[in-house]
Protein backbone atom coordinates (compact mmCIF):
# COMPACT_ATOMS: atom_id res chain seq x y z
CA UNK A 1 0.00 0.00 0.00
CA UNK A 2 1.25 3.51 -1.04
CA UNK A 3 2.67 5.34 2.04
CA UNK A 4 0.50 8.32 1.26
CA UNK A 5 -2.37 6.29 1.89
CA UNK A 6 -1.94 5.23 5.47
CA UNK A 7 -1.88 9.18 6.18
CA UNK A 8 -4.82 9.79 4.06
CA UNK A 9 -6.60 7.26 5.62
CA UNK A 10 -5.87 7.87 8.92
CA UNK A 11 -6.97 11.31 8.42
CA UNK A 12 -10.12 10.55 6.87
CA UNK A 13 -10.96 8.08 9.97
CA UNK A 14 -10.74 11.00 12.31
CA UNK A 15 -13.07 13.66 10.99
CA UNK A 16 -15.77 15.01 12.69
CA UNK A 17 -18.95 16.86 10.90
CA UNK A 18 -16.63 18.48 7.94
CA UNK A 19 -14.04 19.51 10.32
CA UNK A 20 -10.63 17.89 9.57
CA UNK A 21 -9.75 16.61 12.89
CA UNK A 22 -5.74 16.16 13.21
CA UNK A 23 -6.32 14.13 16.17
CA UNK A 24 -4.60 11.19 16.00
CA UNK A 25 -2.33 12.29 13.56
CA UNK A 26 -1.06 14.90 16.25
CA UNK A 27 -1.66 12.72 19.22
CA UNK A 28 0.11 10.13 18.72
CA UNK A 29 3.69 11.08 18.64
CA UNK A 30 4.77 7.53 16.70
CA UNK A 31 2.87 8.49 13.59
CA UNK A 32 5.44 12.09 12.87
CA UNK A 33 8.52 9.59 13.90
CA UNK A 34 7.13 6.82 10.96
CA UNK A 35 7.25 9.91 8.59
CA UNK A 36 10.62 11.03 9.75
CA UNK A 37 11.66 7.18 9.48
CA UNK A 38 10.72 6.98 6.36
CA UNK A 39 12.09 10.54 5.01
CA UNK A 40 15.40 9.17 6.14
CA UNK A 41 14.92 6.14 4.41
CA UNK A 42 14.37 8.02 1.18
CA UNK A 43 17.12 10.09 1.93
CA UNK A 44 19.43 7.04 2.59
CA UNK A 45 18.17 4.94 -0.47
CA UNK A 46 18.49 8.11 -2.83
CA UNK A 47 22.15 8.45 -2.57
CA UNK A 48 22.61 4.69 -2.67
CA UNK A 49 21.68 5.12 -6.63
CA UNK A 50 24.54 4.86 -8.86
CA UNK A 51 25.92 8.22 -10.70
CA UNK A 52 23.02 10.53 -10.10
CA UNK A 53 23.86 13.27 -12.80
CA UNK A 54 23.29 16.97 -11.79
CA UNK A 55 20.28 18.70 -12.56
CA UNK A 56 20.80 20.61 -16.16
CA UNK A 57 18.23 22.75 -14.83
CA UNK A 58 18.41 23.68 -10.98
CA UNK A 59 15.22 23.25 -9.16
CA UNK A 60 14.13 25.79 -6.13
CA UNK A 61 13.68 24.30 -3.11
CA UNK A 62 12.26 26.02 0.32
CA UNK A 63 14.41 26.96 3.19
CA UNK A 64 13.23 24.94 5.83
CA UNK A 65 15.81 25.94 8.73
CA UNK A 66 13.71 27.13 11.99
CA UNK A 67 14.18 29.18 14.52
CA UNK A 68 12.89 27.92 17.65
CA UNK A 69 12.31 31.20 19.12
CA UNK A 70 10.50 32.79 16.06
CA UNK A 71 8.84 29.52 15.63
CA UNK A 72 7.02 29.81 19.17
CA UNK A 73 6.04 33.61 18.39
CA UNK A 74 3.99 32.46 15.43
CA UNK A 75 0.18 31.34 15.49
CA UNK A 76 -1.00 27.80 14.34
CA UNK A 77 -2.34 29.36 11.12
CA UNK A 78 0.75 31.31 10.44
CA UNK A 79 2.86 28.05 10.51
CA UNK A 80 0.73 25.82 8.78
CA UNK A 81 0.86 28.51 6.32
CA UNK A 82 4.51 28.50 5.82
CA UNK A 83 4.67 24.71 6.25
CA UNK A 84 2.12 24.52 3.12
CA UNK A 85 4.25 27.25 1.23
CA UNK A 86 7.46 25.07 2.06
CA UNK A 87 5.67 21.83 0.71
CA UNK A 88 4.19 23.12 -2.12
CA UNK A 89 7.76 24.60 -3.37
CA UNK A 90 8.91 21.24 -2.41
CA UNK A 91 6.36 19.10 -4.12
CA UNK A 92 7.20 22.04 -7.35
CA UNK A 93 11.06 20.78 -7.16
CA UNK A 94 10.40 16.69 -7.21
CA UNK A 95 8.20 17.58 -10.60
CA UNK A 96 10.80 19.51 -11.87
CA UNK A 97 13.54 17.04 -11.28
CA UNK A 98 11.38 13.52 -12.47
CA UNK A 99 11.22 16.10 -15.48
CA UNK A 100 15.38 15.47 -15.36
CA UNK A 101 16.19 12.19 -13.81
CA UNK A 102 15.83 9.34 -16.17
CA UNK A 103 17.69 6.80 -13.85
CA UNK A 104 15.39 4.11 -12.74
CA UNK A 105 16.82 4.30 -9.16
CA UNK A 106 16.46 8.00 -8.69
CA UNK A 107 12.85 8.30 -10.94
CA UNK A 108 11.91 5.72 -8.79
CA UNK A 109 12.80 7.33 -5.14
CA UNK A 110 11.70 10.62 -6.06
CA UNK A 111 7.85 9.35 -7.07
CA UNK A 112 8.06 7.87 -3.86
CA UNK A 113 9.28 11.54 -2.34
CA UNK A 114 6.11 13.02 -4.42
CA UNK A 115 3.34 10.83 -3.32
CA UNK A 116 4.68 11.49 0.54
CA UNK A 117 5.06 15.30 -0.03
CA UNK A 118 1.71 15.55 -1.57
CA UNK A 119 -0.01 13.66 0.95
CA UNK A 120 1.27 15.95 3.72
CA UNK A 121 0.37 19.26 1.30
CA UNK A 122 -3.10 17.85 0.63
CA UNK A 123 -3.84 16.98 4.51
CA UNK A 124 -2.53 20.26 5.66
CA UNK A 125 -4.92 21.80 3.59
CA UNK A 126 -7.74 20.26 4.53
CA UNK A 127 -7.24 20.96 8.54
CA UNK A 128 -10.07 23.85 9.63
CA UNK A 129 -8.82 26.98 11.22
CA UNK A 130 -10.91 30.17 10.93
CA UNK A 131 -8.93 31.49 8.50
CA UNK A 132 -10.39 29.58 6.41
CA UNK A 133 -8.88 27.73 2.65
CA UNK A 134 -5.18 27.99 2.08
CA UNK A 135 -4.30 30.20 -0.86
CA UNK A 136 -1.66 29.30 -2.67
CA UNK A 137 0.70 32.43 -4.16
CA UNK A 138 3.19 32.77 -0.63
CA UNK A 139 6.92 33.08 -1.37
CA UNK A 140 8.85 31.06 0.94
CA UNK A 141 12.94 31.82 1.49
CA UNK A 142 14.25 29.72 -1.04
CA UNK A 143 17.35 28.41 -3.04
CA UNK A 144 18.84 26.89 -5.96
CA UNK A 145 20.26 23.38 -6.13
CA UNK A 146 21.39 21.12 -8.73
CA UNK A 147 21.70 18.22 -7.25
CA UNK A 148 18.65 15.35 -6.40
CA UNK A 149 19.92 14.46 -2.75
CA UNK A 150 19.05 17.94 -1.62
CA UNK A 151 15.23 17.70 -2.43
CA UNK A 152 15.37 14.57 0.09
CA UNK A 153 17.45 16.33 2.51
CA UNK A 154 15.05 19.27 2.18
CA UNK A 155 12.22 16.98 3.11
CA UNK A 156 13.94 14.99 5.62
CA UNK A 157 14.75 18.74 7.56
CA UNK A 158 11.01 19.72 7.12
CA UNK A 159 9.33 16.67 8.51
CA UNK A 160 12.05 17.00 11.33
CA UNK A 161 11.79 20.24 12.02
CA UNK A 162 8.74 22.62 11.08
CA UNK A 163 6.12 19.67 10.69
CA UNK A 164 7.17 17.77 13.79
CA UNK A 165 6.90 21.08 15.88
CA UNK A 166 3.74 22.02 14.37
CA UNK A 167 2.19 19.24 15.18
CA UNK A 168 3.88 18.89 19.01
CA UNK A 169 2.11 22.61 19.07
CA UNK A 170 -1.28 21.01 18.21
CA UNK A 171 -0.96 18.23 20.43
CA UNK A 172 -0.92 20.85 23.30
CA UNK A 173 -4.57 22.03 22.12
CA UNK A 174 -6.08 19.05 20.62
CA UNK A 175 -4.35 15.74 23.16
CA UNK A 176 -6.16 17.07 26.88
Amino acid sequence: SPPGLLLLTSFFLHMEEGHASPTRLVCDNRLIQKYIGEAKDMEKRVGQCQALPALSCPIVLPLVDVSLQQWKSKSNETKRQEILCDLALLVGAVVGAQGQVTQECGARQLSQLHRHANSFLLLLQTFSWEAGPWEPGCSPRSMEQTHVTSIFLTYRQLVQGKLRFFFHDLAKDLCK
